[in-house]
């Protein structure tokens, strides 16, 4: 059993005194974990950082044996966001949602494409509406896709301003307002792309911190990382600056 793919490191722990165990997201062969040689050095170290994008090579004798990996690195996304701690903190919680949700073993291209993406955008200033549009995707391809296109109540395709927390379908501005209270705000960059306020991109990761929580997360009896709820306090902190 063997393959080479183009990976992202999710996550390492240590394994003995010199080697270590790596969770990787690979684009053709999913999540998969295994065993890396000389892990516990100091050059691999520094490469087994999460989010570091590399060139992995994978193999074992049988296909249920943890298995062996190889990587070469090809783009340091961990040494490019430590000297930027919300940028950090973004690529912490994102590596480690996918680790605890996606399921070993099985491809999962959608996810590897929009985590490389978001990767990619820490670069910049909007990155953090790109790691709302990365939670999207993460709840499409674990089976729950919310539907924002048009109102579950009336059909129409305009004016979406919430998101019903029980079914995850988009409600209109006029069917939502007597129960505004119990239903999710939709950020109109979610629907019409553009730029989004600091309040639009908080508003954008309680949404998807719901139902992460509550349909990905749950049935898994597990709570949402710390990094994640970090993230969250930190972007919500800001936006509530802004509007002071």
């Amino acid at each position: 059993m063997e393959w080479i793919d183009d990976a992202i490191v999710l996550s390492t722990r240590s394994h003995g005194e010199t080697s270590a165990i790596a969770s990787v997201l690979s684009r053709e062969h999913g999540r998969y974990a295994g065993l890396v040689r000389g892990g516990a050095g100091k050059r691999m170290r520094g490469i087994l950082q999460a989010g570091n994008r590399m060139e992995a090579r994978w193999w074992a004798r049988l296909p249920e044996h943890l298995g062996t990996l190889r990587c070469e690195l090809t783009v340091s996304h961990a040494a490019r966001a430590f000297d930027d701690r919300r940028a950090l903190t973004g690529l912490s919680a994102a590596c480690t949602l996918a680790d605890v949700i996606l399921p070993e073993r099985e491809p999962h291209r959608a996810v590897f494409d929009a985590l490389a993406l978001l990767l990619d955008s820490f670069a910049e200033d909007r990155w953090p509406e790109e790691f709302v549009r990365w939670e999207l995707v993460l709840l499409r391809e674990v089976g729950f896709g919310l539907d924002l296109e048009r109102c579950a109540a009336t059909g129409r395709r305009d004016q979406l301003d919430y998101v019903s927390p029980k079914t995850g379908r988009a409600v209109s501005r006029e069917a939502g307002e007597p129960y505004r209270r119990s239903l999710l705000a939709l950020p109109p960059f979610l629907l019409a792309g553009g730029e989004a306020s600091a309040r639009d991109v908080t508003d954008g990761l309680r949404l998807t911190g719901y139902f992460l929580e509550h349909h990905a997360l749950a049935p898994l009896a597990r709570r949402a990382p710390a990094a994640r709820q970090r993230l969250y306090d930190m972007l919500a902190a800001e936006a509530n600056s802004h509007s002071e």
